[in-house]
């Protein structure tokens, strides 16, 4: 290593974005490149606790004119510092390395590969022994005016199918070397203790979608462990505890472990049931000793994983261990002697079960929700767990991050998964399972495809969904004919305010909340539904009332205002609730009945239009005895749009029979518009039994038939009839005219006539 005595730069750390990570790049303002006299490619020296290599790169537009460093996980842990530390950088000549020695940087992971797609991977990558590294594929990212040579590195083929970090074990010569076209490269098969102590399994880079928690987590936790003097000098008591809190699969316990990397302190797990003693006060020594070593340790970070599982409402748990082990906990949280370089962490999923007393500040300080991650965190978390992959030329992970709405991080490392199996399949023919290996030649071939990753998508859930997951709808605009109107209004109030919520804000408008559909049966009320779920873009949550009714005091109520908490998490979502007279009749006329029907509507009016905003949760209700339901939902606020569903015209009904034979191989004799004409006051399901019947008679003649004639239709026109009469047609569009108006003539006591108030039984029973 030439020019060692060059002058240095001092500069602040920062993180890089989710695309560099694994790269090797170290990005420096222009300044400090001309300052150094760095050229874009060139190597330079990080001095930290220790040393390792980087390739300088030109800033990220928002950060020209700051003087800053910025550098991804694996490389601040190769140097030995967090970030906010200051570091050394200096302009280097490495020379190229002779040979180089790889494991793998974890445990449990045995590495049989190609040395030559290694040599590929990292062609012209500076190392340097004890430097931790990954396996990165090429990624979608604007690279912007850099040199050809500089480009074509950085997209070397990916190694594998997933991003593997490697232990640099020894170089030849010794220290920053880079690896060319001549190094020998050799790979141990298995993982070797390395000699430092600081990790770098998990880091800021390994998680995405949580920049604001990732801010909140850093000023609480890595502040008070290394720089506990600022506590000192403030004269206060540095945080004692953190509580992480959100839906399964968001990051909480990966958190925590980046978190224990960054800020170099030891890392002490208790998972909530391993504790749990069979005899008398052995889970509070379990507790205690854990506490000991944690704190002879220090700094170090306890984190307790399903907290919920040992520290539950005292008021509520029978046992006598648990209220121990809570008593315990709440102790040690305490602490006889202040607590210094240590901090607690715990995380769960369910915040509501904890003992309060842990709850409160010098205990839990502060409470951080790990929310269902956005659109631009999913597109950050599928580009980390797509880092190690050959991606297809037509992968976009934009409009896959747009379409797994309600995806957590667990769900799409898991699509990325699936989809790696998918390209896996397309390779199974080509392989000798009976060589024991895979060809180098099979490898290289081997790239994730757009095709792969919608694949997936079909068998990867939502983990959030689980228990009230529909098939999502597979009803389009195009599948439905008749219903311009009603169509057009639920695409401005659903679709429209789903998709683009900043319209409605440039305009300082809310969107509607709710919209009922309602006329005769058969007119495609349901259909309608599915079509503006799957057009909108949106998770789709079906219920009907049988499955929110208990014969239960309460539950019901309960089981709504979950609907509506798991619809919240799951933003953007539809609920659709069909026939919605039987859920919410008209308050008032329960002669006897226990008055379940009652609460449900004040517990739905609660939801709809109560304290907690509904924000990308749309409720649509389906019926067709919109009489009979309590006119306090009726208002705008609740449902805000009444849509009436008519039975079809003559144009509507040749659509919807143009849709309905769309399959059907039919005669040249056939003539829809003759069909649209015989059929008035057909609703879209009579149609479609019309068709069906044809269908039937035609396989009645012959089951070798090919087409289906006029002559077929005309036997089931005899046979079918239409479900709506004339009488019915009329009331229903006298109802639709005066819906609105009797809606707003609400009785001030919720329509509860005189003599209806019954006293409470003896038991408080209604």
């Amino acid at each position: 290593m030439a020019d060692e005595e060059t002058q240095g730069r001092r500069l602040q750390v920062a993180n890089a974005r989710a695309e560099d990570s694994g790269r090797g790049l170290a990005r420096l303002s222009r300044a400090t490149m001309q300052t150094l006299g760095l050229a874009e490619g060139d190597i330079v020296e990080i001095v930290g606790k220790r040393s390792t290599g980087a390739r300088a790169v030109l800033p990220y537009q928002e950060d020209e004119g700051l003087e800053l460093v910025r550098l991804d996980g694996l490389q601040r842990a190769n140097a030995g510092v967090g970030s906010g530390d200051f570091v050394e950088i200096r302009k280097i000549e490495t020379k190229p390395a002779q040979r180089v020695v790889f494991a793998p940087a974890q445990q449990n992971l045995r590495l049989q590969g190609s040395r030559q797609a290694l040599q590929r991977t990292f062609a012209g990558r500076p190392v340097s022994a004890g430097d931790v590294i990954a396996t990165v594929g090429q990624q979608q990212v604007d690279r912007g005016e850099m040199p050809q040579q500089l480009r074509q590195m950085l997209a070397a083929p990916a190694y594998a199918l997933q991003e593997i970090r490697l232990a640099v074990v020894s170089t030849s010569p010794k220290g920053i070397v880079h690896i060319d076209a001549d190094t020998e490269i050799e790979l141990l098969p298995e993982y070797t203790e390395p000699k430092e102590a600081r990790r770098a399994d998990v880091t800021y880079d390994d998680i995405g979608g949580m920049a604001s928690t990732i801010d909140q987590l850093r000023e609480m936790v890595e502040l008070p462990l290394r720089y506990p003097e600022l506590f000192q000098r403030l004269g206060v008591d540095p945080p004692r505890g953190v509580l992480l809190h959100g839906p399964p699969g968001t990051g909480k316990t990966r958190l925590a472990r980046a978190v224990a990397n960054e800020s170099d302190a030891e890392f002490f797990l208790i998972n909530g049931p391993e504790i749990m003693g069979s005899a008398y006060g052995e889970s509070e020594k379990k507790l205690r000793e854990i506490f000991e070593a944690a704190q002879k340790a220090a700094p170090s970070i306890l984190f307790i994983d399903e907290i919920d599982s040992i520290a539950p409402k005292r008021g509520q748990v029978q046992g006598e261990t648990e209220k121990r082990l809570v008593a315990q906990l709440l102790t040690l949280m305490d602490g006889l002697e202040s607590r210094t370089n240590l901090v607690v962490i715990a995380a769960t999923n369910r915040p509501e079960a904890i003992d309060e007393a842990l709850r409160r500040p010098g205990r839990f300080d502060r409470e951080i929700i790990v929310g269902v991650p956005d659109e631009r965190g999913r597109r950050e978390i599928l580009g980390i767990h797509t880092r190690g992959m050959p991606l297809g030329d037509k992968v976009d992970l934009a409009e896959l991050a747009r379409t797994t709405y309600g995806f957590v991080g667990a769900d799409l490392a898991a699509l990325a998964r699936e989809a790696a199996i998918e390209a896996v399949r397309r390779i199974m023919p080509k392989l000798d399972l009976a060589a024991g290996t895979i060809p180098p030649e099979v490898l290289d071939t081997l790239s994730v495809t757009r095709e792969d990753f919608l694949a997936a998508i079909k068998r990867v859930q939502p983990s959030a969904m689980r228990e009230v997951m529909v098939q999502a709808p597979n009803v389009s605009w195009d599948d439905i004919g008749g219903l311009d109107d009603a169509q057009m209004r639920l695409r401005e109030g659903v679709e429209l305010p789903l998709k683009d919520p900043d319209a409605f804000r440039r305009l300082g408008i809310r969107p509607a909340k709710g919209f009922l559909l309602y006329g005769p049966p058969g007119t495609g009320k349901t259909l309608l539904a599915k079509a503006v779920a799957r057009e909108a873009e949106a998770n789709f949550i079906a219920t009907k009332s049988s499955d929110l009714l208990s014969k239960w005091y309460g539950e019901s109520e309960q089981q709504i205002a979950r609907l509506f908490a798991r619809a919240r998490q799951v933003a953007p979502c539809v609920i659709f609730i069909d026939e919605l007279d039987s859920l919410v009749p008209a308050r008032g006329g329960g002669m006897g009945e226990p008055q379940v029907t009652e609460r449900v509507v004040n517990t739905i009016l609660a939801e709809m239009d109560g304290l907690e905003e509904l924000q990308s949760v749309v409720v649509i209700g389906a019926t067709n005895r919109p009489n009979l339901i309590d006119p306090a939902l009726l208002r705008p606020g609740r449902f805000d749009e009444l849509v009436y569903v008519s039975v079809p015209d003559e144009g509507g009904r040749r659509r919807i029979l143009g849709i309905q034979t769309g399959k059907m191989p039919l005669d040249e004799d056939v003539d829809l518009d003759e069909l649209a004409k015989r059929t008035d006051r057909f609703t879209g399901a009579d149609l479609e039994d019309l068709v069906r019947r044809a269908g039937l008679f035609a396989l009645r003649e012959s089951l070798d038939v090919k087409r289906v004639t006029m002559g077929h239709f005309e036997k089931a026109l005899t046979e079918s009839r239409a479900s709506v009469t004339p009488e019915m047609e009329r009331e229903y569009e006298a109802m639709a005219s005066k819906l609105k108006q009797d809606a707003m003539k609400i009785d001030p006591i919720g329509f509860i006539a005189p003599g209806m108030l019954h006293p409470r039984g003896p038991k408080g029973q209604e």
